[in-house]
């Protein structure tokens, strides 16, 4: 007896019902018509499809092309059921069961994710990033499964962010004076604008909260940090009212400190940078101030070594010292202490500041004759003749004011002459009597008169 081959029998299922299970993206219309190969293939092309879509692909397009995608396998599961199945209640059941929550979560996932983004877009244009992360920390997966576009600019808001903390930070770095830092910062300030647009309003939030912190800051520190924003970004309104303010201020503590160099470079800056500025007079005022003192810090060191003071030979001026003229002009002296130091203490200094000339001695001499007399000699009756003479002494005089030289000139200092007896020292066994020139005895007044001319005009 033939019997034929066994040929297995295709469920009938109503094409609505397999078509509304396809619409659940699993394949449940397949598995009603007992097609599990093609409910496989529709399963895992739809997750492959759901991980590009979510990593890969977060755009518009491929979200078509998952529209696509389930509506061909809509439309083959109704092809594929046929025209004569009757649509039976329970497959009706089971199709609805599986496809209505899949897609009623999915409707709501989207909705919510729109919600999301639409506090994400407000808090990118007030500049709040705290706003948008917390906004942010609400999408999961099924945000991203429901609507990858939203989502995906929601990841570009979290990178903003991201990056304009880190920028954040090294502007905050950056406000003792720490230019690299501040590079750090602008240059995370500036790939914000250029590779994440929309964001530019929350990267100006940070600026204007470095530049609101700028005129706190200690004026040296704020000086430096200016310095690097003028050379390297476009100077902003709080820069260039808080700059000449803070160089001004600088300058003052580095001259207070002794550091006149700095001072006076601070003080240049503000007045040729901003010549009409509040502080210009003061500045103006700073630079002479610094230069005055960087005159007596030069002054002093050429007069350092008091025995012989390198200003004899290399003068230099103090321009805050009072002129040369009438009056005392009480001078700093150096060299032959034996007569210098014997002058009125109202005619000699040791501080520049309250000096007018600077004095330098050179060794004594004989000067003029004065008078000639005899001593008896060793032997008797043969007297010995011994000449006074006045004390020569050379001086150069310059005027501390200018470091000019006022007088190159030998004062001749006068004295007594002829004393009763004249000591002097002999050599050996042999004594050839008194030397035949010898200094008059010149008291103070004697002193003073030589310098006089000099000192009192």
């Amino acid at each position: 007896m033939y019997e034929p081959p066994w040929v297995p029998v295709r469920r009938r299922v109503g094409p609505v019902a397999v078509a509304v299970g396809n619409a659940s993206f699993l394949g449940v219309g397949y598995l009603l018509l007992r097609r599990r190969g093609l409910a496989v293939v529709n399963v895992v092309g739809t997750v492959v499809l759901a991980v590009l879509l979510v990593t890969a692909f977060p755009t518009v397009w491929f979200e078509i092309v998952v529209l696509v995608w389930w509506a061909a396998t809509i439309v083959h599961g109704w092809f594929l059921a046929g025209p004569a199945a009757t649509n039976r209640w329970r497959d009706w059941m089971v199709a609805l069961a599986v496809a209505v929550p899949v897609l009623v979560v999915a409707a709501l996932l989207r909705l919510d994710a729109v919600a999301i983004a639409r506090e994400v877009a407000e808090a990118r244009g007030s500049g709040d990033c705290e706003k948008a992360q917390t906004a942010l920390d609400r999408v999961w997966f099924g945000h991203r499964l429901a609507d990858a576009p939203l989502a995906a600019a929601g990841d570009a808001t979290a990178e903003a962010c991201a990056r304009l903390r880190t920028a954040a930070e090294a502007l905050a770095g950056g406000l003792p004076g720490n230019p690299d830092q501040l590079k750090t910062g602008f240059d995370a300030l500036a790939g914000v604008r250029t590779a994440l647009p929309g964001h530019e309003r929350m990267a100006d939030v940070v600026l204007d909260g470095f530049l609101s912190q700028l005129p706190a800051q200690n004026p040296c520190n704020l000086a430096v940090d200016t310095d690097w924003l003028r050379a390297h970004h476009e100077a902003t309104a709080v820069v260039e009212r808080t700059r000449p303010g803070a160089l001004v201020s600088c300058a003052d503590g580095q001259l207070a400190n002794g550091d006149w160099q700095n001072a006076r470079t601070r003080y240049q800056q503000a007045l040729d940078q901003y010549p009409h500025s509040a502080v210009a007079a003061r500045a103006a005022e700073g630079v002479q101030k610094a230069k005055v003192a960087g005159e007596l810090a030069n002054v002093r060191s050429l007069l350092a070594n008091t025995s012989a003071p390198e200003y004899c030979t290399k003068p230099a001026p103090y321009s805050a010292a009072p002129p040369y003229g009438k009056g005392t002009n009480r001078a700093i002296f150096s060299g032959n202490n034996d007569f210098t130091n014997r002058l009125p203490a109202d005619w000699r200094v040791t501080d520049p500041t309250k000096a007018v000339l600077i004095v330098c001695a050179g060794d004594d001499t004989s000067g003029t004759a004065v008078r000639t007399c005899q001593y008896e000699g060793t032997f008797k009756g043969f007297p010995d003749d011994v000449t006074f003479h006045k004390i020569a002494l050379p001086l150069k005089a310059y005027e501390l004011r200018t470091g000019k030289l006022v007088a190159d000139t030998k004062v001749e200092i006068g004295g007594t002459s002829c004393p009763a007896s004249v000591s002097y020292t002999s050599y050996g066994y042999t004594d050839l009597g008194p030397p035949s020139d010898m200094p008059v005895d010149a008291s103070d007044a004697d002193v003073r008169a030589a310098f006089a001319s000099l000192i009192t005009r």
